[in-house]
């Protein structure tokens, strides 16, 4: 269930493991070996991290369970993000801010090398849009950090067209990691989408249920989405989750949905999306649900 991000990029399964609330799980150390594991029994392979996610600790307790089962190294691909500085009681910021300065991101991947206790990852993105960015400084580092081996693709994530067009020049990049789903379609308008399809890579996709929103908000937009997703998980016999997955995989960019959640089961229903093909109308049905008016 592996495939290849972009002509050049890396393989990575279909459904992604997000592990930005790992620390909130509170999984003892068999339990987390336990969820690798099964997330790998479901063809889920690739996990993705940030150095930022858990304040500072998702990799460290991921890294621990590899460490105790070191065979599943080479069964797993590992994603992880930087570029973001958090303020923190272990981190000296004065505020929030970004940074794609050499040393910086040099430290941050070997930090999340020794946290994840493996000598290469497979992914990078940079987290955020850095308006300080020095495009070929980035990709100079991008350069080198691959070349040490260190990390073998790169990509971006929450970037504007026109700003991974801008690394993009000076260093082929292999995804861009956005916000999409059935309540989120900024994506399908602002060309993001339609770039990652005409240079044949496919997008990562965050909060694909809408952060919990699909199933416990109570806007307008999420009851009218809730309903269709209601009715057409009693035509495919499936949960809404897996319909809301579904909706995402539909697009022609082919994103790669990353899950949010601790629970089997909950990955379960993602990967059950991959059996599921929507039609165009019901597609569009959720489209206009979400709006709440027709096409133009």
């Amino acid at each position: 269930m592996r495939v290849a991000v972009a002509p050049n990029g890396p393989e990575l399964s279909n459904i992604v493991a997000g592990m930005w609330r790992l620390a909130d799980w509170q999984l003892n150390i068999q339990a987390r070996i336990r969820f690798i594991e099964e997330a790998l029994a479901l063809g889920i392979s690739s996990f993705d991290h940030a150095d930022i996610y858990g304040d500072y600790r998702c990799e460290q307790l991921f890294g621990e369970a590899l460490k105790v089962a070191p065979h599943l190294k080479a069964q797993i691909q590992l994603v992880s993000k930087c570029g973001i500085k958090l303020t923190s009681d272990n981190h000296p910021y004065q505020l929030n801010h970004y940074d794609t300065s050499a040393a910086y991101v040099r430290a941050q991947v070997d930090a999340s090398l020794a946290n994840l206790g493996v000598e290469q990852l497979d992914l990078l993105l940079i987290h955020r849009p850095d308006y300080l960015m020095d495009a070929a400084a980035l990709a100079g580092t991008f350069r080198e950090l691959q070349k040490e081996g260190k990390v073998a693709h790169f990509g971006v994530s929450n970037h504007s067209a026109a700003q991974f067009a801008l690394l993009d020049d000076q260093f082929p990049l292999v995804t861009n990691q956005l916000e999409l789903s059935v309540l989120e379609h900024q994506s399908l308008d602002d060309g993001t989408l339609s770039q990652c399809q005409s240079k044949c890579i496919r997008p990562m996709a965050w909060s694909p249920l809408g952060g919990g929103r699909l199933f416990s908000g109570q806007d307008p937009a999420a009851l009218r989405v809730r309903a269709v997703l209601e009715d057409l998980a009693k035509e495919y016999s499936c949960s809404l989750a897996t319909i809301a997955y579904a909706w995402i995989l539909r697009h022609p960019s082919r994103p790669l949905p990353i899950t949010g959640s601790g629970r089997i089961a909950a990955l379960k229903e993602a990967t059950a999306a991959l059996e599921v093909r929507l039609s165009n109308e019901q597609w569009y049905r959720l489209w206009v649900a979400c709006r709440g008016h027709d096409v133009p």
